[in-house]
Protein backbone atom coordinates (compact mmCIF):
# COMPACT_ATOMS: atom_id res chain seq x y z
CA UNK A 1 0.00 0.00 0.00
CA UNK A 2 1.59 3.34 -1.29
CA UNK A 3 -0.07 6.45 0.61
CA UNK A 4 0.36 9.97 -0.50
CA UNK A 5 -0.31 12.37 2.52
CA UNK A 6 -1.03 15.99 1.51
CA UNK A 7 -4.71 16.14 0.83
CA UNK A 8 -4.98 12.01 1.18
CA UNK A 9 -4.01 11.85 5.11
CA UNK A 10 -4.18 15.51 6.36
CA UNK A 11 -6.16 18.52 4.97
CA UNK A 12 -2.91 20.67 4.13
CA UNK A 13 -3.27 21.37 0.14
CA UNK A 14 -4.35 24.89 0.58
CA UNK A 15 -1.55 25.76 3.27
CA UNK A 16 0.77 24.87 1.10
CA UNK A 17 -0.73 26.74 -1.94
CA UNK A 18 -1.39 29.70 0.53
CA UNK A 19 2.61 29.19 1.87
CA UNK A 20 4.04 29.06 -1.45
CA UNK A 21 1.58 32.24 -2.78
CA UNK A 22 3.34 34.05 0.43
CA UNK A 23 6.57 32.92 -0.28
CA UNK A 24 6.92 34.53 -3.96
CA UNK A 25 4.94 37.69 -2.88
CA UNK A 26 8.04 38.61 0.20
CA UNK A 27 10.15 37.75 -3.48
CA UNK A 28 8.23 40.38 -5.37
CA UNK A 29 6.34 38.35 -7.66
CA UNK A 30 2.82 38.00 -7.89
CA UNK A 31 1.42 34.52 -8.77
CA UNK A 32 -2.28 33.54 -9.27
CA UNK A 33 -3.68 31.58 -6.12
CA UNK A 34 -5.61 29.06 -7.75
CA UNK A 35 -2.93 28.23 -10.72
CA UNK A 36 -0.77 27.52 -7.26
CA UNK A 37 -3.48 25.84 -5.64
CA UNK A 38 -4.07 23.52 -8.82
CA UNK A 39 -0.35 22.65 -8.69
CA UNK A 40 -0.29 20.94 -5.21
CA UNK A 41 0.79 17.51 -5.64
CA UNK A 42 4.02 18.32 -7.76
CA UNK A 43 6.85 18.87 -6.74
CA UNK A 44 8.64 22.44 -6.36
CA UNK A 45 10.50 21.88 -8.99
CA UNK A 46 7.35 21.90 -11.66
CA UNK A 47 5.15 24.02 -9.44
CA UNK A 48 7.81 27.38 -9.93
CA UNK A 49 8.27 27.39 -13.43
CA UNK A 50 4.55 26.45 -14.01
CA UNK A 51 3.45 29.43 -11.92
CA UNK A 52 5.98 32.04 -11.96
CA UNK A 53 8.40 30.81 -15.26
CA UNK A 54 11.16 30.27 -12.30
CA UNK A 55 13.45 27.50 -12.18
CA UNK A 56 13.80 26.30 -8.78
CA UNK A 57 17.09 25.55 -9.24
CA UNK A 58 18.18 29.05 -9.83
CA UNK A 59 19.45 30.99 -6.58
CA UNK A 60 16.02 32.89 -7.21
CA UNK A 61 14.07 30.20 -6.91
CA UNK A 62 16.23 28.41 -4.23
CA UNK A 63 15.71 31.67 -1.92
CA UNK A 64 11.82 31.17 -2.64
CA UNK A 65 11.46 27.63 -2.33
CA UNK A 66 13.49 27.76 1.20
CA UNK A 67 11.13 30.38 2.51
CA UNK A 68 7.54 28.79 1.21
CA UNK A 69 9.39 26.08 3.70
CA UNK A 70 9.69 28.55 6.73
CA UNK A 71 6.07 29.56 6.00
CA UNK A 72 4.45 26.68 6.11
CA UNK A 73 6.28 25.01 8.94
CA UNK A 74 5.65 28.37 11.50
CA UNK A 75 2.39 29.56 10.17
CA UNK A 76 0.36 26.37 8.84
CA UNK A 77 1.42 23.37 9.72
CA UNK A 78 1.05 23.63 13.57
CA UNK A 79 -2.85 24.29 12.73
CA UNK A 80 -3.33 21.07 10.48
CA UNK A 81 -5.65 18.53 11.17
CA UNK A 82 -6.20 15.03 9.78
CA UNK A 83 -8.94 14.28 7.24
CA UNK A 84 -12.05 12.67 9.61
CA UNK A 85 -11.30 8.61 9.92
CA UNK A 86 -7.97 8.91 8.81
CA UNK A 87 -6.66 6.88 11.46
CA UNK A 88 -9.23 4.30 11.28
CA UNK A 89 -8.67 4.14 7.54
CA UNK A 90 -5.04 3.18 7.90
CA UNK A 91 -5.63 0.57 11.04
CA UNK A 92 -7.80 -0.95 8.65
CA UNK A 93 -5.08 -1.72 5.71
CA UNK A 94 -3.07 -3.11 8.92
CA UNK A 95 -5.24 -5.09 9.71
CA UNK A 96 -5.78 -6.73 6.13
CA UNK A 97 -2.25 -7.51 6.14
CA UNK A 98 -0.87 -4.45 4.00
CA UNK A 99 2.77 -3.05 4.31
CA UNK A 100 2.37 0.66 4.11
CA UNK A 101 4.69 2.81 2.35
CA UNK A 102 4.65 6.81 2.09
CA UNK A 103 5.24 8.32 -1.32
CA UNK A 104 4.95 12.24 -0.58
CA UNK A 105 5.72 15.05 -2.78
CA UNK A 106 6.69 16.94 0.38
CA UNK A 107 10.66 17.57 1.93
CA UNK A 108 12.00 15.06 4.19
CA UNK A 109 11.94 17.08 7.14
CA UNK A 110 8.02 18.29 6.71
CA UNK A 111 6.96 14.39 6.30
CA UNK A 112 7.39 13.42 10.03
CA UNK A 113 4.99 16.70 11.41
CA UNK A 114 2.68 15.83 8.50
CA UNK A 115 2.68 11.99 9.78
CA UNK A 116 1.81 13.28 13.22
CA UNK A 117 -0.65 15.95 11.97
CA UNK A 118 -2.98 13.05 10.46
CA UNK A 119 -2.09 10.92 13.12
CA UNK A 120 -0.73 8.12 11.70
CA UNK A 121 2.89 8.58 12.37
CA UNK A 122 3.10 5.67 14.86
CA UNK A 123 1.69 3.18 11.94
CA UNK A 124 3.90 3.94 8.93
CA UNK A 125 7.60 3.67 9.09
CA UNK A 126 8.50 2.96 5.27
CA UNK A 127 8.88 6.67 3.85
CA UNK A 128 9.66 7.90 1.21
CA UNK A 129 9.81 12.34 0.02
CA UNK A 130 10.73 14.44 -3.08
CA UNK A 131 14.21 13.91 -1.43
CA UNK A 132 14.52 10.35 -2.39
CA UNK A 133 13.11 11.12 -6.31
CA UNK A 134 15.63 12.44 -9.23
CA UNK A 135 12.18 13.80 -10.47
CA UNK A 136 9.35 15.09 -8.66
CA UNK A 137 5.47 13.68 -9.14
CA UNK A 138 3.99 13.14 -11.68
CA UNK A 139 6.72 11.14 -12.78
CA UNK A 140 7.09 7.76 -11.39
CA UNK A 141 10.27 8.50 -9.60
CA UNK A 142 8.88 8.35 -5.98
CA UNK A 143 6.50 6.02 -6.47
CA UNK A 144 9.03 3.80 -7.41
CA UNK A 145 10.91 4.64 -4.59
CA UNK A 146 7.82 3.76 -2.51
CA UNK A 147 8.22 -0.19 -4.14
CA UNK A 148 11.56 0.08 -3.62
CA UNK A 149 11.76 0.49 0.37
CA UNK A 150 8.78 -1.53 0.08
CA UNK A 151 10.11 -4.84 -1.33
CA UNK A 152 7.72 -5.38 -3.83
CA UNK A 153 6.95 -5.10 -7.41
CA UNK A 154 4.45 -2.54 -9.13
CA UNK A 155 1.68 -5.79 -9.45
CA UNK A 156 1.89 -5.88 -5.73
CA UNK A 157 1.03 -2.71 -4.86
CA UNK A 158 -1.72 -0.42 -4.98
CA UNK A 159 -1.89 3.43 -4.29
CA UNK A 160 -4.22 6.01 -2.73
CA UNK A 161 -3.70 9.74 -3.71
CA UNK A 162 -5.55 13.00 -4.28
CA UNK A 163 -4.20 14.63 -7.25
CA UNK A 164 -4.32 13.98 -10.93
CA UNK A 165 0.02 13.77 -10.60
CA UNK A 166 -0.54 11.23 -7.89
CA UNK A 167 -2.70 9.03 -10.42
CA UNK A 168 0.17 10.15 -13.25
CA UNK A 169 3.05 8.56 -11.07
CA UNK A 170 1.32 5.74 -10.43
CA UNK A 171 0.21 4.96 -13.26
CA UNK A 172 3.59 5.09 -15.07
CA UNK A 173 5.24 2.73 -12.23
CA UNK A 174 2.77 0.65 -12.82
CA UNK A 175 0.92 0.33 -10.08
CA UNK A 176 -2.67 1.03 -9.34
CA UNK A 177 -4.38 4.00 -7.57
CA UNK A 178 -7.84 4.76 -5.88
CA UNK A 179 -8.05 8.48 -5.84
CA UNK A 180 -9.45 10.45 -2.76
CA UNK A 181 -11.54 14.17 -3.72
CA UNK A 182 -10.71 15.42 -0.49
CA UNK A 183 -7.38 17.37 -1.65
CA UNK A 184 -9.82 19.44 -3.90
CA UNK A 185 -9.95 17.84 -7.36
CA UNK A 186 -13.02 16.58 -9.08
CA UNK A 187 -14.18 12.97 -9.96
CA UNK A 188 -13.78 14.42 -13.86
CA UNK A 189 -10.00 15.31 -13.19
CA UNK A 190 -8.54 11.99 -11.63
CA UNK A 191 -9.46 9.76 -14.68
CA UNK A 192 -7.19 7.03 -14.42
CA UNK A 193 -7.68 5.74 -11.21
CA UNK A 194 -9.01 2.31 -10.72
CA UNK A 195 -12.30 3.87 -8.09
CA UNK A 196 -12.72 7.28 -7.00
CA UNK A 197 -14.14 8.06 -2.97
CA UNK A 198 -15.24 11.46 -1.29
CA UNK A 199 -12.68 11.23 1.60
CA UNK A 200 -11.35 8.40 3.70
CA UNK A 201 -14.58 8.48 5.72
CA UNK A 202 -16.14 7.29 2.64
CA UNK A 203 -13.70 4.94 1.72
CA UNK A 204 -13.76 3.14 5.21
CA UNK A 205 -17.57 2.93 4.97
CA UNK A 206 -17.50 1.26 1.53
CA UNK A 207 -13.93 -0.89 2.52
CA UNK A 208 -15.71 -4.26 2.12
CA UNK A 209 -16.52 -3.33 -1.90
CA UNK A 210 -13.28 -1.41 -2.53
CA UNK A 211 -10.57 -2.76 -4.62
CA UNK A 212 -8.67 -2.85 -1.18
CA UNK A 213 -10.89 -5.49 0.37
CA UNK A 214 -10.46 -7.24 -2.94
CA UNK A 215 -6.79 -7.00 -2.84
CA UNK A 216 -6.29 -7.93 0.60
CA UNK A 217 -8.64 -11.27 0.30
CA UNK A 218 -6.75 -12.28 -2.88
CA UNK A 219 -3.17 -11.27 -1.88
Amino acid sequence: MILDVDGTLVDSNDAHAHAWVAAFAEAGVTVDFDAVRRSIGMGGDKLMPAVSGIDESSSRGARISERRGQIFSSTYLPALRAFPSTRDLIERFLADGYVLAVASSAAKDELQPLLEAAGVADLIQRRTSSDDAEQSKPAPDIVEAALEEAGVQPSDAIMVGDTPYDVEAASRAGVAIVALECGGWKREDLEGAIAVYRDPTELLARYDSSPFFKSARTS
